[in-house]
């Protein structure tokens, strides 16, 4: 079923960036879509990659922009300890090499050894719990882009002394390279297990917060990204996401 969608803004916007800001799919990608002729206005073919939409005006993707789109796949990987997500140094493994026969938990495509698979949002070699690696600049730009509303939850145990002061401070009162982070909730569940949910995902950020409040990160498990949950995914097990999967990751990006 093509894409149908009348815009309602106010002033004249860029088709490229319109679809951007829709979570349809990234600007860059908006442009190929429009050279090879997938993108209509009011029924005429757009051959123009700045041209501007105007408030009542429909925008059209056909049958085969939505396949162009849908033509990355992603994968969700529960990534044990002891593997890095992006490219590796000297010595280091990879956590693409997961994706074997003997791994996969349904019966979906196995990626081949060359195949570009980069992390939608990087996990530590110490850390573990979900990952998603991903062909499909869609789901990348609703993960991680500027603007997705996503968010991630990590199960995190800790030593040290936990008070309610510092709990305040994990919450909102620190900065981190000089910037104020964003607002995160954090919980204590029992003991030294904390719950945190944030909405971004600076370098090692989890284990930097716990830091400032003389707290150490014993273990830090993600379990959660937006509405994707890792589920009974066993350790060092992967999987495709589905579908419906998909829809909910690019719906929940935008809020």
């Amino acid at each position: 079923m093509a894409f149908i969608r009348t815009y309602d803004g106010d002033e004249p916007v860029r088709i490229n960036k319109w679809l951007g800001q829709s979570g349809v799919c990234s600007r860059r990608e908006a442009e190929a879509l429009i050279a090879k002729g997938f993108v209509t206005i009011d029924g005429e073919i757009v051959r123009d990659a700045g041209r501007k939409i105007e408030k009542g005006q429909t925008l059209t993707l056909d049958n085969d922009a939505e396949e162009a789109l849908q033509s990355g796949i992603t994968i969700i990987l529960h990534k044990p300890v002891g593997y890095v997500s992006g490219q590796p140094e000297p010595g280091k493994i990879p956590a693409v090499r997961l994706l074997s026969f003997k791994n996969r938990d349904d019966d979906g495509y196995i990626p081949r050894r060359d195949e570009s698979l980069p992390p939608i949002g990087r996990l530590d070699e110490d850390s573990r719990g979900l990952l998603l690696l991903s062909s499909d600049g869609v789901v990348a730009k609703a993960v991680i882009g500027p603007e997705s509303e996503l968010d991630k939850e990590y199960l995190v145990r800790v030593d040290g002394t936990i008070t309610q002061t510092k709990l305040n401070l994990l919450r909102q009162g620190l900065e981190l390279d000089g910037r104020k982070l964003k607002p995160a909730k954090v919980d204590l569940i029992r003991g030294q297990d904390l719950r945190f949910i944030l909405k971004e995902g600076r370098k090692r950020q989890i284990r930097r917060m716990c830091e400032m409040v003389d707290l150490d990160v014993i273990d830090l498990f993600r379990i959660r990204v937006g509405p994707l949950s890792l589920g009974s995914l066993p350790e060092g097990r992967w999987r495709h996401i589905t579908p419906a999967e998909r829809e909910a990751l690019i719906k929940g990006s935008v809020g």
